[in-house]
This record gives C-alpha cells, structure tokens and sequence, in this order.
C-alpha cells in the first residue's frame, strides 16, 4: 500500500492529538480526480473536529483539512475539463446527485453530503481524490493558498450575500467580526457588488485594515453600542442585510440593527448557539433569519468567474508547513489572524 504524509486526528481534545506521518495514499475511482495538494488554509471546523468531533460522523484517524488547491495527478481518459497537472482548487462537499436536493441543484443540502475533513478525510494531505465535479480550475494567477480559499470562506460569503440576502448595490450591509476568513469575503464581495459596507471588530488595527480595503465605516465593539453606533450611521434607518458567524454574542445587535423587512444572514455560532430568539422583534419587523452553509457547484462557478477579474483575492493572514500546523491552530483559537491561515504542502 502506497502511502503519504497527512495531518491527523488520533482523538479529540486539542492539539495533542494532531499528528503528521505517513497515511494510506488514497486510491482513485472511476469518475474522480486524483489531486496531488499543494496547499489548504484553516477553518473553524478544523478547531472543532480537533477538539470535539461531536455531532458529526467519522472515523479515527482522520485526516483533517475542508479546503484546498493543488495539481491534478490522475483523472478519467475522458475526463473533458481537466488535464494532468492542472491547477485546481476543491469544493469540499460530496453530494450524493440523485436525492430531491440534488436535482435542483440544492447539493448542499443533500441528505448524505459528506464534507472533506469531516466526515471523510481531507485536505491536509499530499493527496485527495474525490468525483470530478468537485475540481475546478484556479483563477489565473492565484498562489494555491488564495486559490484554496476560496473553496470555504469565498463561497460561503457568496452564498450568504447573494443566494440567500440578495444584496442589492444600493443597500447596505453589516458584517460582524471583520478579520475571519468569512466576514472579510463578505467585505469584499459586497463591495464589489457596489454596496455599502460597515464591519465591526474588537481590535482597531483590524478596523483599519478593513477600512483600508475599502469598507464604509467601522465601529469598535468593545467601545461602543454596535447596534446605536449602526443606527447613528444610518440615520436611524438599520441596514439591510446582516453578515453574522459570531452567534449569541452579537445576536441582540444584530436584530437591533437591521431595517424593517431586512435580513440577517447566519453561518455560525462560535460565541455560542442558544441566543434569545426575541420573536415579538422578529414578527412586529418583519425580519428574515436566514440559514446557510458553505455553497453549491453552481455558486462556485459564479464566484470562480467573478475572481477572473482579478477584483477579488483572499487574504492570507500567515503561511505554515504541515510539521507546523499545531502552530497554526493555536493562532487561528485565538483570532489574531487577519485573513487565512494557510498550509502548504509541498
């Protein structure tokens, strides 16, 4: 048996049980792509499965990693898209193609949808092969490490603002705890959008940077009253869309700070899930709570074409090698980075 040097979960409850060595080289089936990884960036499930696991279906030991970009190494004869040593970045959710979701092109709500470096071994590894569908191209001249993070925090973003808020070029959008991979896509994709855009953060050097980005205004969370701040901004209006991932830390601001009829648009609850839902606000305002994870095969496509501009590039807040990703996790828990922790795997 083939092998190659992963990064993986022996158990759960820190980085004592991260290792890097040698892991079974996986074999391609007919229909995947075979891809020889060069690079992943870090995402909080990563912290999760490290720590925990809970709730979420696997086996030990598992090779972590959800996002990534590398080279194709083997592919079907008649593959028609990709060739042997393409550049290629993955999206990390296997969908089943033949469940009601599917056929509408809904994979991401699959029933059985098994993500990389969750359910099924990931991207920190020197190979993965999963079904064709799932490998696109690279932008023209993204390193691996901007490519790979697309494949999470981008698509996300995108789904976030466009799919589900519909975020319009005239409205305007608040985005929570500006530095993390997801709400700095959010930045960029709704400026690029041409919309107004107000982040928050904790930490003014961060602020500065997303204001030198080109958000609209910035408030400090730890000074002020995010949500009077919003409506000061506004002029008493509240914004139209709300880009959240912190959860029941910034929830009550949240609802606070957005219009009548506007949309507050989730992805996570790292601060903690069990907000208070105050549903009197949420009937009498009409608001939408909308749900999402990650995006689909089409809406990959969608910001894949957008990036071929060139308007939009993550940001990689530090680069690790896999013997240094303990490292990299630790500084990823205590939310110093600005942009994406990334891994290259050469």
């Amino acid at each position: 048996m083939e092998t190659m040097r992963a990064a993986y979960l022996t158990g759960h409850g820190g980085n004592e049980v991260v290792c890097v060595g040698p892991r079974p080289r996986p074999v391609r089936a007919p229909g995947e792509v075979l891809v020889r990884m060069r690079a992943a960036t870090l995402n909080r499930v990563d912290l999760y499965m490290r720590d925990s696991g809970a709730g979420i279906t696997h086996r030990l030991p598992q090779i972590m990693g959800i996002d990534g970009a590398g080279t194709v190494e083997e592919a079907d004869a008649d593959e028609p898209l990709l060739q042997v040593g393409q550049r290629v970045l993955l999206h990390p959710g296997i969908s089943c193609g033949r469940c009601e979701f599917c056929a509408r092109g809904e994979g991401v709500l699959c029933g059985t949808v098994s993500y990389l470096g969750e359910h099924r071994d990931g991207t920190l590894a020197q190979y993965v092969s999963l079904p064709a569908r799932n490998v696109f191209p690279m932008p023209e001249g993204f390193s691996f490490e901007e490519a790979a993070a697309l494949g999470v925090n981008h698509l996300t973003a995108w789904r976030m603002l466009f799919s589900k808020a519909r975020l319009q070029p005239w409205e305007t959008v608040l985005i929570f705890g500006i530095g993390g991979g997801v709400s700095l896509a959010a930045l960029q994709l709704a400026k690029w959008a041409g919309a107004h855009a107000i982040v928050t953060s904790r930490d003014d050097a961060k602020l500065e940077r997303a204001l030198a980005m080109g958000a609209d205004q910035a408030i400090n969370g730890a000074r002020e009253d995010v949500a009077k701040a919003v409506l000061k901004l506004t002029g008493g209006r509240g914004v139209d869309v709300v880009i959240e991932n912190v959860g029941a830390a910034v929830w009550g601001s949240a609802m606070r700070a957005v219009v009548r009829g506007g949309r507050i648009v989730t992805c996570g609850a790292t601060s903690g899930d069990q907000p208070p839902a105050d549903l009197r606000r949420i009937f009498i305002r009409q608001l939408n709570i909308l749900g999402s994870t990650l995006g689909d095969l089409h809406e990959m496509n969608a910001l894949l074409r957008a990036c071929a501009g060139g308007a939009i590039r993550p940001v990689i807040d530090s680069s690790w090698t896999l013997d240094e990703l303990p490292a990299a996790l630790d500084r990823l828990e205590a939310g110093a980075q600005f942009g994406k922790v990334a891994v290259r795997l050469e």
